[in-house]
């Protein structure tokens, strides 16, 4: 084989997936590789090594509370997101009535692990409706005992107005999509946020009780010393998302402010594309995150004919082997759920690299309708 008959080398591939899960910050990375010498240690024991090791969870908890602006009695290291989801919303109820009967009201457009702890035990949940931007209105929670509501989408990115919502009825907000790329709203009881989401490592989840909040374990009990946790603490996982978090809260104006910049260029680009609808807030908006939708076109496809030309992005609309159903997300917003493409920068993603994938995006939709006679 010639030179000549070779295939060319593929571009740097270029990940456009953080909403999914960030790439480990550098910060993160450089703590974990020192905390695994120090924080293997149980931390509830008395000898040297579990002191040692309790020092750093304290330490964790502390540059979390500082950067979210909370108390570190307020913060718990749970095993993973969901898992702070499901010990936040569904404590916050059992707190709420102790007999579990609180029923629960979420927006249609919350993740799933809010979905499935709502819908776990007690009375039918509440589900309240969206507009097409995916915002709900805080009227709409008049029946609920408790709200489960989101910062912002993980899908299309919109800002919910939590802030709006009325005083009296205990609050569970998810701040996955959003922790430490935007400061926190002022109202809420408990809180749930994935380390993964921030360049943190993956297995670390945070749950956040305000002071003086009625909440309850809803799990099994153990012995360990944050009554809220259950489990062996990862203390190195949990001091490397407490140091990705810090950088990032400090970064976070200036690479916020260049990223809306580069999502504003794909916005523009993406509808000037035949038959694609740009969805969710074009302002109220996390600054990293972009989803559009393609009529004509399969949303995997779309997705696999991108990664093949080196950009990875996610498709919420994309039929599954296992469910066969679009974005319910997309769905409860009333928009195109055909073709759908999320595209979320990194704090690494350049111009180059935007530049490179507008310049394949029109021929690869383009080309996957030609397959189909269209």
């Amino acid at each position: 084989m010639t030179s000549a008959d070779r295939p060319s080398a593929l571009p740097r591939p270029v990940y456009l997936d953080s909403a999914s899960a960030e790439p480990l910050h550098p910060a993160a990375r450089e703590t974990l590789l020192a905390a695994l010498e120090r924080g293997y240690a149980d931390p509830r024991r008395l000898h040297g090594p579990a002191r040692d090791a309790r020092l750093l969870l304290d330490n964790a908890r502390a540059v979390v509370a500082e950067c979210l602006e909370v108390r570190p009695d307020e913060v718990t290291f749970t095993a993973s997101g969901t898992e702070a989801v499901h010990r936040g919303l569904l404590g916050l109820r059992l707190g709420t009535a102790p007999a579990g009967d609180a029923r629960i009201g979420y927006a249609a457009v919350e993740h799933s692990a809010v979905v499935h702890a709502a819908r776990w035990t007690g009375p039918e949940p509440l589900e309240v409706p969206v507009d097409r931007l995916g915002r709900v209105d805080p009227e709409g929670f008049a029946g609920a005992d408790v709200v489960a509501l989101q910062s912002a989408n993980h899908e299309v990115g919109t800002l919910q107005p939590v802030d709006r919502l009325p005083d009296g009825v205990p609050l569970f907000l998810d701040a996955c999509a959003s922790m430490g790329r935007l400061p926190l709203p002022a109202r809420w009881d408990v809180l749930a946020g994935s380390a993964h989401k921030w360049g943190g490592p993956a297995g670390v989840g945070v749950l956040v009780v305000r002071k003086g909040t009625r909440w309850a374990n809803p799990f099994p009990g153990d012995d360990r010393v944050d009554e809220r946790a259950s489990g062996f603490e990862n203390v190195p996982a949990a001091l490397a998302a407490a140091a990705a978090l810090r950088a990032v809260v400090a970064e976070r104006d200036d690479v916020g402010a260049r990223q809306r910049a580069l999502v504003d260029r794909i916005r523009a680009a993406a509808a000037d594309v035949a038959d694609v609808e740009v969805v969710g807030d074009p302002v109220d908006r996390l600054p990293h995150l972009v989803t559009f939708s393609c009529l004509y076109v399969d949303g995997e496809a779309l997705v696999t004919e991108l990664d093949r030309r080196g950009y990875g992005v996610a498709s919420g609309s994309a039929c599954t082997a296992s469910t066969l159903t679009p974005s319910r997300v997309l769905e409860a917003m009333g928009v195109l759920t055909h073709g759908n493409v999320r595209v979320s920068l990194t704090r690494d993603t350049t111009e180059a690299d935007v530049d490179g994938f507008l310049d394949v995006l029109p021929g690869v939709v383009r080309d996957i309708r030609a397959e189909v006679g269209l």
